[in-house]
């Protein structure tokens, strides 16, 4: 058991925790309790404290890895192999799911890295399934599939026995999107608020919500009328505390675009430039430069937060009487909207930044009734449909051709039938 103690910072409990790793040298962690400083909570900051230095792991070097080590042991190993080579926010997501849920699971088990087997895994997933969305487990699939691939390449491992468990059914999408007039209403109600041109960015151009919040001032090319999509914001957990994180770089390299500036945005962004130095100047040694060159920064310098974008705006539609959407969604309203006016798949791909064209298709190819037509007309040139009369064929004078062939009145007839026509 690791040692460690309480500590108050701004108010509120965090354990710090003190250990040697795998290399005999000192380290240290601070772990965030959530909890307010008060008597109340010292008690529950003190048991907090110690089921975390009984529960913490020390990890371990990789130069330590075996085959008959446990395998929470080597996930954990295996994490500090995987973070030179993924990007933040990756790390950050596969940290959240090996100690949220693979570690509660496998711990108690006691499984080897050697002696996990398929059935192991699979009854996670069945155990999980019990609580989360098939699209989740999914995910956890994803890791547990990249760790121990991992354990396979270096020789652990006989074979990644990841790929000898099925995965669960990738659930169905389908995204919801406002209409041209449902959008030209919201655009109305949310004016002068702060995530008003945040949203017609979004809602213009499809982007994505980190897109939207990475966007600088160097990005806009006011002599070209250009934006180039090239970094993100992105908010994740980071020893229990939510970060931003600012990245110089975009969620794949289909994502970095350059795109015209449409109708007024132009004016839009000059504006809020001249309002930022306003502010600037105004504000002094107050302001807060860690964001400088940012578009959508409050009056004294602060990010506007991927979370509060997220958690506000549905919730300021549903205030002011309008449809409930995600920010996200108004990624997929662009989308419908260009499809409705005749863009192709293909030109919507590259808007959006997909890199690959089944995704867009997949995504919003029930939304393309003009291709539909259009292939139906296609069909009618190519090969005319004979000038025909059924009816004689069907009704009236051939019935007679049935007469006796039928089951009586009152019994199933269909098999018959059947028959004849097929």
């Amino acid at each position: 058991m690791v040692s460690g103690h309480l500590t108050t910072r701004n108010g509120l409990y965090y354990i710090k925790l003190s250990y040697y790793d795998a290399d005999r040298k000192r380290r240290y962690k601070t772990i965030a309790t959530g909890l307010k400083v008060s008597k109340n909570n010292k008690r529950k900051a003190e048991e907090m404290l110690q089921k975390t230095r009984v529960e913490f792991f020390v990890p371990q070097s990789i130069n330590n890895l075996r085959s008959d080590m446990p395998f929470v042991d080597y996930l954990y190993a295996w994490l500090e192999v995987v973070k030179i080579r993924v990007k933040p926010t990756t790390y950050h997501s596969y940290v959240c799911i090996v100690e949220r849920k693979l570690v509660p699971y496998f711990k108690p088990m006691e499984y080897t890295l050697e002696g996990l087997k398929p059935s192991h895994i699979q009854a996670f997933y069945v155990h999980e399934l019990e609580t989360v969305s098939p699209n989740t487990v999914i995910h956890e699939h994803a890791v547990i599939y990249e760790a121990l691939k991992y354990a396979y390449k270096i020789g652990l491992v006989p074979m990644n026995i990841a790929t000898r468990v099925d995965r669960p059914k990738k659930e169905s999408f389908e995204p919801q999107f406002l209409n041209a007039d449902e959008l030209e209403t919201m655009f109305k109600a949310i004016r002068g608020t702060p995530f008003e041109l945040p949203v017609l960015v979004a809602a213009f151009y499809g982007l994505r919500r980190g897109e939207v919040l990475g966007l600088k001032w160097d990005a806009i090319n006011f002599d070209a009328c250009t934006i180039t999509i090239k970094r993100t914001i992105v908010s994740t957990m980071v020893d229990g505390k939510r970060k931003i994180l600012k990245q110089d770089s975009t969620k794949t390299k289909a994502s970095y675009r350059t795109l015209p500036l449409v109708g007024r945005f132009r004016q839009y962004f000059l504006e809020v430039k001249k309002s930022q130095e306003e502010n600037k100047k105004l504000c002094g040694n107050c302001y807060n430069y860690d964001y400088d060159g940012y578009i959508f920064v409050d009056p004294v310098g602060n990010i506007l937060k991927p979370n509060y974008l997220s958690a506000q705006f549905p919730r300021y539609l549903e205030r002011h009487g309008l449809r409930k959407i995600r920010f996200h969604d108004l990624r997929h309203s662009c989308a419908s909207l260009l499809l409705a006016n005749g863009v192709p798949l293909k030109s919507i791909q590259e808007w959006l930044g997909h890199s690959d064209f089944s995704t867009t298709a997949n995504i919003y190819s029930h939304l393309d009734y003009s291709a539909k037509v259009s292939s139906s007309i296609a069909l009618e040139n190519g090969l005319p449909l004979p000038n025909r009369d059924f009816s004689s064929s069907w009704v009236g004078s051939n019935l007679q051709d049935f007469e006796g062939k039928c089951a009586p009145k009152n019994e199933d007839c269909a098999p018959k039938i059947t028959e004849l026509i097929g």
